[in-house]
């Protein structure tokens, strides 16, 4: 029982740094904290976590493996990821600029959307698939099955992802219960999306 539980603090402090920076999931509950609160936030991260396990069962199955070996399937993969960005950004967009006055109360997203939009912003991630290909094999024990395995690796990543998220989460709240934002909530979300277009692109271009 250790040596999962040693090569699973091992691999959450590998992936510390990597959670630290901030990519899509630190977007979407940067605008989702600051325009509908922290049970939006929650449900972002709750949607990066379920994309955190996909990825640890595609790895098992071997199916990440297959699409990174392959170019087409690569790309494809990769266009999808950027494609699904860039069109959540540009949708954060058009919601800032023809949303409601900036004085009306805030309008949740539907709960199970946010979910969505962090599992999607997750799991069409190719990066997020190279780490359980290239980093997590370094965690593994060749002499024991490998799913076991990457699931204590899994539950250390989302430990390790989700509490980073939940103490920025609780950052970005606590500004918001102390400053009016609601002229700049707007600004905030058609921002965000500006970044999730950037990201798109830089997606789609990176090699």
């Amino acid at each position: 029982m250790s040596s999962p539980l040693f090569a699973a603090a091992g691999f959450g402090l590998a992936v510390l740094p990597i959670c630290l920076t901030p990519g899509v999931s630190f977007t979407l509950v940067t605008d989702r904290a600051l325009t509908s609160g922290p049970r939006a936030a929650g449900s972002v991260i709750l949607g990066t976590v379920l994309g955190l396990l996909t990825h640890a069962l595609l790895a098992a199955a071997g199916l990440s493996a297959v699409v990174m070996a392959s170019a087409e399937a690569f790309l494809v993969v990769k266009l999808l990821g950027a494609g699904y960005l860039v069109g959540l950004g540009l949708w954060m967009i058009r919601t800032s600029l023809r949303g409601a006055p900036a004085s009306a109360p805030a309008v949740p997203w539907h709960r199970g959307g946010d979910v969505v939009r962090g599992y999607l912003g997750n799991v069409l991630n190719p990066k997020a698939a190279a780490v359980y290909l290239t980093l997590a094999p370094q965690f593994l024990d060749p002499g024991v099955p490998v799913a076991p395995q990457l699931l204590w690796l899994w539950m250390a990543h989302a430990v390790v992802a989700a509490g980073w998220l939940l103490v920025w989460g609780g950052v970005v709240t606590a500004i918001r219960r102390r400053v009016d934002l609601r002229r700049f909530r707007r600004r905030i979300t058609g921002f965000g999306g500006v970044v999730m277009v950037g990201l798109g692109v830089r997606s789609a271009v990176a090699r």
